[in-house]
């Protein structure tokens, strides 16, 4: 089956044959026909088998389909949690319209509201946006949803997690009454599906994998180290395994910021990617690593989502993610369309737990590799070396109700030491100290 299957314009067709866009994946081959039917739809799939292209092929066709007159407003709406993925979906949008009258335009924070808020002023068929740019603008009047018919919120999951669920709930309520709403995500957790059973009409259910799975093309690797040698631990691999081109993932942006000096010391060139940086140093990091300048890019979750790095072989997961389900958004990075890839994770002793979750969620057991002169003992033997040492064993308990004895003594000598230093404030408020 290819993109000729569904009768498109042959405008939309033209657009997807220049981007050798033949072959369909499976979510875009299920969810395309019942999108275009007009039914809401909650898909799943696994990133990067062509989630994007699934829901906005069949809007912009519907839109060419039923073009309107007068004053462009915008008709149909994509929802993203990140910037980066916001930027991204709005570029696709773009370039499979390229060669029709319609006009995208993307919302994010980052950049001038100004530059956004004139590009609305002049019209536009599909807005992608980042929910609190978005209701920025519709606060500001720049915006209206009124005539917004098709709607999505892309990666779902991800913006309950992030605490948007009223600012979406905002915005389907100010969406056109007879909206088609389609909910895509890579995984699918109970916040979720009470989401989606709140706002969904009669929806169709779209899941080509089974639920929180990975891609079949990542391999799996666990490392097990101590949390202070994780570093070396990444530079050794790099530099002994020859890694070129590495995404790598941790919890906090300190951490980053002095992972990547670190690395930079090493001979290592890398590159980091979060929160604090503008959304132009954020853009130029990613461009410098796919074009290669960088070996490493070292990234906060933000950059989780929406990150499409053609053939990138390998993520790393420097720190575990706090929420299991973020394993399956991070290592998609890696393993798309197709391609091999490779999904290696740091965990300490204090991270195993962690694992364990994530091991429950993709319903099997990552392979563990013990590289000599990192090994890490587990805490079982730790505490039972500790209690044999001889220190510990003429070590006193502590109490927490010492002696009548002993307390009458502490109680007196702490009486003493007010006394005394009453006397000496008493003393300079009459001068005597002079």
């Amino acid at each position: 089956m290819n993109f000729k299957s569904f009768s498109f314009s042959p405008l939309l067709l033209q657009a997807l044959d220049e981007l050798n866009f033949h072959t369909l994946t499976p979510i875009q081959q299920a969810a395309i026909p019942v999108v275009r039917k007009g039914h809401d739809v909650l898909a799943t799939a696994q990133t990067g088998t062509g989630k994007t292209a699934a829901f906005s092929l069949p809007i912009i066709q519907k839109l060419l389909e039923n073009e309107s007159e007068g004053e462009r407003q915008p008709r149909a709406l994509i929802i993203a949690p990140t910037r980066e993925l916001a930027e991204q979906i709005a570029q696709n949008c773009a370039a499979f319209s390229q060669h029709t009258t319609l006009k995208t335009v993307a919302l994010f924070g980052g950049v001038s509201a100004d530059g956004q808020a004139q590009q609305l002023s002049q019209g536009a068929d599909i807005v992608v946006a980042t929910p609190g740019r978005l209701l920025d603008h519709i606060r500001l009047g720049n915006l209206s949803l009124a005539k917004v018919v098709h709607l999505v919120l892309d990666e779902a999951d991800r913006m309950l997690d992030m605490g948007f669920i009223t600012d979406m709930q905002q915005v389907i309520d100010l969406v056109d009454e007879e909206r088609q709403l389609l909910l895509f995500s890579a995984t699918f957790p109970p916040a979720m599906k009470q989401f989606a059973s709140r706002v969904l009409r009669h929806p169709k259910y779209v899941q080509v994998t089974p639920e929180n799975t990975t891609a079949e093309t990542v391999r799996h690797v666990v490392y097990p180290v101590e949390q202070g040698r994780k570093k070396e631990l990444l530079s050794e691999l790099i530099g002994k395994k020859n890694w070129q081109q590495v995404l790598v993932f941790v919890n906090m942006k300190d951490v980053a910021d002095e992972l990547v000096e670190e690395l930079n010391l090493d001979g290592i060139a890398a590159i980091v990617c979060h929160g604090d940086k503008k959304q132009g140093a954020r853009r130029r990091a990613l461009r410098e690593f796919k074009e290669g300048k960088y070996r490493v890019l070292v990234a906060t979750e933000v950059a989780a989502r929406g990150i499409d790095i053609e053939g990138l072989p390998r993520v790393v997961n420097y720190d575990l993610p706090y929420l299991a389900e973020d394993y399956v958004h991070r290592i998609g990075r890696t393993g798309r369309a197709g391609n091999q890839g490779q999904a290696i994770s740091f965990v300490s002793r204090e991270e195993e737990q962690v694992l364990i979750h994530i091991e429950q969620l993709i319903e099997q057991q990552i392979k563990r590799y013990y590289l000599p002169g990192y090994e890490v003992s587990s805490r079982d033997t730790l505490i039972k070396k500790l209690t044999k040492k001889p220190a510990h064993q003429r070590r006193q308990p502590r109490s927490n109700r010492p002696s009548n004895q002993a307390s009458g003594e502490a109680r007196a000598k702490n009486r003493a030491r007010i006394a005394n230093v009453r006397k000496q404030i008493k003393g300079k408020k009459l001068g005597l100290d002079k």
